[in-house]
Parts: C-alpha cells; structure tokens; sequence
C-alpha cells in the first residue's frame, strides 16, 4: 500500500507506473451451497443488483492502471457466477501484466477454458477426494462431477493450472487422497488456509458451522508448518500485519507497508480483502480509485486505536510473533478488532512447540572464516548425518554474516520454466541467471541423459540458497562430506568469499607459534607431506584448502575441512605471516621472492574457482594482488627430515 508520505501526486497524468496489485471479487454469490462459503449471497437475492456493472469495472481497472496497478486477482464467491465473465476477465487481463484467478470449477465451459490459456494463474478448489466427500462440503450434488469436467477442459486446452486443497474436519480423513487425486489432476497443488475464520454476515448458524469444520491446531500446523528460514530472514512472523504502531494504531504499520488492494462485488474498496468494517471501505460507486488511494486508504492508519483489552492480551503476549492473529479476523470473530481468538492462542502454542522441535531437528550451524551457515533439513540431521570433520566447526547459533542453506528431497518440475539466461553447461553444472537468481542444474555426464540429480536455486550474492535433492536415500544414509551435499562446499563459499575480501587457496595452512603460515601448491607438491611433518610441532589448520580473508588487522589465515590426506583440520585462524610456494628438494632452504606480479602470478594459479563471473574474477584478482603486497613470499625448498622446521620458526 502507498501512503500519502511515499509519494507525492499532484496531477493524475504524472503518477508513477509502481507495481502496485489490485484484487476484485466479483460476486459473493456461489454456485455451490459451500460449507466454507460464508461470504454468499444467494443468486436470486436483491443483492445481486448491487454489483458492480461491466462499465463500473471497466472505469475502475482504468483508473487503477493509471495509478500503477500491474496484476490483478480475480476471485468471489464464484466469479464465473457473473454472465459477463469473459468480457470482464478479457478487459482485466488485457490491462494487466499479470492475474491469478479463484474458481470451483464447476462453471468452465471449453469457451472458458480457451480463455483461460492466457499465462496467468489459476487456482481450482477440491474439497474431497470423491464426489461423496466434495458433495457433501459443497451441499451441491453433482459438483464434484462438474469441477472434474471443468478440469478436463483446461488440461484439453493445455491451460496450466493449480489445484487447491481446501482442508477441513469433514473432508481431512481423505486429506492423502486429495492430494493423490490433486497430483493426478495437475503438476501443481497447494493446500488452502488450514484455519478457518468466521463469516463477514456474522450469522450465528453459518458461525457454528464454521466453528465445526476447524482443525485442531495441531492439524493446523502440520498443514501449514512455519518455514523458519524465511522467518528468520524476516525478522519475525507478520512484522507489520496486525502489530500496532508507537502511536497505538493496530492498522498504521500494515497500510504503510502494503502494495495492494481490495474491491469487493459492491465497489467498497480497502487495504485487505479481511476488512469488512463498512466504516474502513471506500464507495467507488460515489468517489475515484485516485482519492482512495491517496486520501481514503492513508486515512485508515490512525483510523483504529489500540484499547486496554488488546494491550493486555495480544498486544503483550509473548507467543505474538508466532501467532496467525490478525485485527481483522478478531472483527470477524467477535465483531471488534481488539479481541484475542482462543483458537488461535492453541494454534499459536502448537507452532512454538513445531519450531522448537525443528531447531533441534532439522538445525544446524556452522562457521568457518568468520561466516555462518545454518543448515536447515525436511530431514531430520542427528549426529551422524555429516561427518565427523564438521564437528570442530559447528556452533549454537548463527552469527552476523550469515548464510542459509535449506536442503529439499524432491525436484521441482522445471519443464516449461523460464529459468533465464544459459550461462554455463559442463557435467556435472548448467547454470543460469534469472533476475536476481542464480539456477544451478546438476545434469548428468551424458548429453542424451536428461534428468537432473539436483537443483539448487541462489540469491543475488550465493548468501541464501535452496537445495532440491533428487532422493533421500543418500541423505539418510550419514556421513555426508559437504553440507550443501555438493561434491564440495567450496561451489558456495568461493563464491562468497569474493564479497568479503577472502578467497580460498590450493595450500596448507599451520598456526606455528601464533604464526599462521601458508604453504602454496598444487597436488602432489608437498602440502601433505609438510603438514605430516609440522603436526607435532604446529597447529594444523587443513592441508589442502586455506580460506585468506582480509580484516581490519590484515590478513588471516582459517582453516576449513576440505583436508587432503591428513585428516588433522581446525576451525582457528591465524595471522599470515609468510606465503610458502613448496618445492621438494634434497635441501632444506627458503628463498624470499620480491616480484609482485610474479607472486600475483603464482597465487591466482592456485586460488579455487567456483563458477566465474567477471565481477567474482575482478575482485578475486584484486584480493591475491593485496596479499602479494602485504605478506612476504618465499620459495621452501624440503626434505622429509623436518630440518626444515627449525628456519620456519625463524619466520618473522
């Protein structure tokens, strides 16, 4: 939602286009007799006249276009209840970059589906797993029978489309079966709100109907169980939905911070689809879209003061930020917006308990470098689940510079998916660049093999990714080498590590005597050999990759548990005193080296590569060039006698 203080109109020729969405219902009048339909209006009622025409629609899309609305959501009661239907979805759509569209079913005809081709989404409501079940939630015999057939039509069309699960008492012992007829009827299916609030009419009968379909909170939150990642990237649950502002308005903070609206069949337009206060809804029948926008909907922020009632229950209430309590459902509840919902108090215990159980579960940190990384599973991670080496890094909570890996076991169908530019294609990666995405595609080694093992979809900087494994089987089995359950974490943190002035490097790495020095080479130049040579007199951080990363003190060494041959690793740092390029040799001796460039040279050839961009490649030259400046380099000529640890010492 714009406020007033965002932006400042002065001519409605000269309003910015901002992606702005709106969402009409066209009708509270439902085909069905639905259970779940609280909002309807019978069709022969009086009501039905006070709907708005196609020509008020028509002025009304027009001056939300203006204002900068994008997309639409076209929902009812039934909006193909409405003769008119095909004329209006044309007229919408066609104004529109995007829409997504709420239907039983039950209405499409194949002119309808045709319609419906248009790339958008639609959502088709299931409300049991046969026609006895759906029947009876929708008290329509023969609905069940129509929304199938109206299913039928679409997929003729080849109109993609969603199904969606409407869950409730009479209908969750089928809640399996739903969801295997749902995979059967689509590639997509979602579940509806698995709470239920109460009707808009306040009618006492529909009220304990309503009350009786509820699940109980844990059903609930097994159905919607809280994504902890996302939360914990939010901040917390809802932060404006609901929460009052300093000033004590419980809508204040929601209108500041929404980009939408809400029209209903009448013209009475809002902030939120829930608001049913006609105090707190704009008539476009008698005004403009441009003086709700600005004056009307900006208004509401200090429309609805906090009362003593709210501040000593919700308002204070330590299970808040786990709680779905909204001022709207309250007013839907009780008829006020400051009323906690008892309902929602046990659904909001339930979740607490659901989240504590996953950061035990499903939980893991880890740091190394400086950088956290939390690690959340579908699958539970015990002990066992990664190996051994990562013990040493793990720790109790994630730190300031974090980064989120989420692991999924099943792939997501990306056929027919625009995922962007192809930006590279090698076995075992193709990768691509979408808007701020990064998709990587783990595709197999042979050209005709075109399934996938993984996919992993990054943000802009690699700080957050999610992980589609093909199977779990793997997973389960333990002992996992890399927590990305990569061949190697180094794809994610070389990625990284550009932003944060680090990188990692082919090397050995020791902390001997405070000193941390880095022994630089490729395989088979000796990396093993000195660390086996050096453990009992040093500290060995790992002997085969070294993360280098630049702080306010200079440049430290970090050890990681990408270890070669000696198992010995450390999750400390060290100063880096001294860049050691190995040589073996019959002798024992270090040569200082003084050509930058040359050092440069000698460095970038072995700094690990993820996945180059020009961005990752500049800053990446730029850090090596840094360390060839500030740390003396040498080449160290050694046997295995381990004479040559007496000269190392002498490093200052």
């Amino acid at each position: 939602m714009i406020h007033t203080d965002y932006i400042e109109i002065k001519k409605l020729d000269q309003v910015p286009r901002l992606p702005i969405k709106g969402n009409i219902d066209l009708t509270y009048r439902c085909n069905n007799n639905c259970r779940h339909c609280w909002l309807r209006i019978p069709e022969n009622s009086k009501e039905k006249n006070k709907e708005l025409t196609f020509e008020e629609i028509k002025k009304i899309v027009n001056e939300a276009k203006v204002m900068g609305c994008r997309g639409w959501s076209i929902s009812g009661g039934e909006p193909l209840l409405r003769p008119e239907f095909a004329d209006i979805f044309d007229y919408i759509t066609s104004r529109s970059n995007s829409y997504s569209i709420n239907t039983n079913g039950t209405l499409i005809t194949p002119k309808i589906a045709r319609l419906l081709k248009k790339k958008g989404s639609k959502m088709i409501a299931l409300y049991g797993a046969d026609a006895k079940i759906h029947d009876h939630i929708t008290r329509t015999p023969g609905s069940f029978k129509a929304a199938m057939r109206g299913i039928a039509y679409l997929k003729e069309e080849k109109a993609g489309f969603t199904v969606q699960i409407i869950p409730m008492k009479d209908n969750y012992h089928q809640f399996n079966d739903m969801v295997k007829l749902a995979e059967s009827l689509s590639k997509h299916y979602r579940i509806g709100a698995p709470w239920l609030y109460l009707s808009a009419c306040g009618d006492n009968e529909k009220n304990k109907e309503i009350l009786r379909q509820r699940l109980s909170p844990k059903e609930v939150v097994e159905l919607d169980k809280p994504d902890l990642s996302y939360e914990d990237r939010a901040g917390k649950l809802n932060p404006d939905c609901g929460n009052a502002n300093e000033n004590g308005y419980l809508f204040s903070s929601c209108i500041n911070s929404r980009r939408d609206f809400h029209i209903d069949p009448y013209g009475g337009m809002t902030f939120c689809c829930f608001i049913k206060d006609p105090a707190l809804r704009y008539d476009l029948k008698k005004g403009c879209f441009e003086e709700c926008w600005e004056k009307f909907i900006p208004s509401l922020a200090s429309k609805v003061k906090t009362t003593e009632e709210y501040k000593k229950h919700c308002g204070s209430c330590e299970l808040r930020k786990n709680c779905r309590w909204c001022p709207v459902y309250s007013y839907l509840e009780h008829r006020k917006f400051d009323s906690k919902i008892d309902h929602l108090c046990a659904v909001s215990k339930e979740n607490l308990k659901f989240k504590e159980g996953w950061k035990k579960n499903h939980r893991r940190h880890y740091k190394v470098a400086g950088i956290s990384i939390q690690v959340d599973s579908d699958l539970p991670i015990n002990d066992n689940t990664f190996d051994p080496k990562f013990k040493d890094f793990e720790v109790k909570n994630t730190g300031e510079d974090s980064v989120s890996i989420r692991h999924h076991f099943s792939l997501p169908d990306i056929s027919n998916k625009d995922l962007g530019k192809e930006l590279y294609r090698k076995p075992p990666w193709a990768i691509y660049k979408k808007g701020d995405s990064w998709i990587y595609l783990g595709i197999a080694p042979s050209q005709n093999d075109k399934s996938l093992h993984r996919i992993a979809v990054f943000n802009s900087d690699h700080t957050r990714v999610k992980i589609y494994n093909a199977e779990e089987g793997r997973f389960l089995k333990g002992n996992q080498i890399s927590l990305t359950l990569f061949p190697t974490d180094q794809i994610l943190l070389a990625r990284i590590l550009a932003d944060r002035e680090g990188c990692y490097i082919h090397s050995c790495g020791v902390d001997l005597q405070g000193k941390g020095i880095l022994f630089v080479g490729h395989s088979e130049a000796g990396k093993s050999t000195i660390a086996n040579i050096l453990k009992d007199k040093a500290k060995i951080l790992c002997d085969d990759r070294i993360i280098v990363r630049n702080s306010k003190d200079g440049f430290n060494i970090h050890g990681t548990w990408s270890h070669g041959d000696v198992p010995e690793i450390s999750a400390d740092s060290a100063p880096l005193k001294a860049i050691m390029f190995l040589k073996q040799s019959k002798e024992n001796r270090i040569t200082p080296l003084k050509d930058k460039k040359e050092i440069s040279k000698k460095l970038l050839s072995c700094v690990i590569r993820p996945f180059v961009t020009v961005d990752w490649w500049e800053k990446t030259i730029s850090i090596v060039a840094k360390i060839a400046e500030d740390a003396p380099c040498y080449t160290l000529e050694f046997d295995k006698s381990g004479k040559i640890t007496e000269e190392l010492k002498n490093i200052r």
